[in-house]
């Protein structure tokens, strides 16, 4: 099982992101808040030099690259991100099977523990 997987449309949204804004990477973490317990924190980076030691690069081709912050990786393991676009708007779709509740909004995220456990082994063998 991979971290994340993207869809096409994922990619393609990553890939305009990266262009209009002239940055290098979008970025997925998670952080304490939300009226679920997390947060799921986008950025971007300028450039490759601001990557962490044990971040992750899920996705990269000339001029698009998506990350995943070291410390969130156990959280997001087996994740795929859409990009869905409707007549009231258009965002990123998270599909997290490590989610135990999640708020309305789709920003915020509560975990099943266990799985998370699970992950972090998972990933300390890799």
């Amino acid at each position: 099982m991979s971290i994340c997987t993207l869809t096409d449309a994922a990619k393609q949204q990553i890939a305009t992101i990266c262009k209009e804004n002239e940055v290098y990477a979008v970025t997925l973490n998670l952080k304490g808040g939300g009226c679920a317990g997390f947060e799921y924190d986008w950025a971007t980076y300028d450039n490759a030099d601001e990557l962490l030691d044990d971040d992750q690069i899920i996705y990269g081709t000339e001029g698009a690259t998506f990350i995943v912050g070291a410390a969130s990786i156990m959280f997001l393991f087996g994740t795929e991100i859409d990009y869905v676009k409707s007549i009231i708007g258009s965002a990123f779709e998270i599909k997290n099977p490590n989610a135990q509740s999640a708020c309305g909004c789709g920003v915020s995220v509560n975990f099943n523990l266990d799985k998370v456990e699970e992950n972090a082994n998972i990933t300390e063998l890799t």
